[in-house]
């Protein structure tokens, strides 16, 4: 079956049109992107109103922030396991270097391996689970203690400044 042969059907879904234009401004365009004026020419074409437009790019502009947030938290969760990983490779490998030079095997040893070993694999789940309730808690929390550290911060700064003047 040619492309030719394809009859489009009557009406669309709300995601076929997306997809539609999606591809058809793809294809149209040689740059990669697009100005914010030629966005507001093709919503115009697309008879859609400059309020919603505006309203749906303010949304689009915090859900972007928001996600480069989470990004930020991610990697400081994954900075945080590493060091939990570094540590748990130093003592593990401190105490099995002791119990083998002591017993000249392996045994007291495996025991604090695997006991330190369950919280650094739950830890390990938990840094990799980035979606639900859980993560959504743990995101608030580092993000308002952020917001805080940097408002004490100005704060602090504002007070050097005017004790040195």
């Amino acid at each position: 079956m040619s492309a030719s042969e394809v009859q489009p059907p009557q009406s669309y879904r709300k995601e076929e049109v997306q997809e539609i234009l999606h591809l058809a401004i793809a294809r149209k365009t040689e740059v990669e992107e697009l100005s914010r004026s030629q966005l507001w020419e093709i919503a115009a074409e697309l008879d859609i109103d400059s309020d919603v437009l505006q309203v749906a790019e303010k949304d689009w502009l915090l859900q972007k922030q928001r996600q480069e947030k989470k990004d930020e938290f991610n990697q400081y969760r994954q900075g945080q396991l590493k060091r939990k990983v570094i540590r748990y490779a130093i003592i593990n490998s401190f105490a099995m270097l002791l119990n083998f030079l002591a017993a000249g095997n392996l045994s007291w040893s495996l025991y604090i391996l695997l006991f330190l070993g369950l919280p650094l694999t739950l830890d390990t789940f938990k840094t990799f689970q980035t979606e639900g309730e859980e993560y959504e808690k743990s995101f608030q929390q580092w993000y308002l203690k952020k917001e805080i550290k940097a408002s004490i911060s100005s704060v602090w700064n504002r007070i050097k400044t005017a004790w040195l003047s």
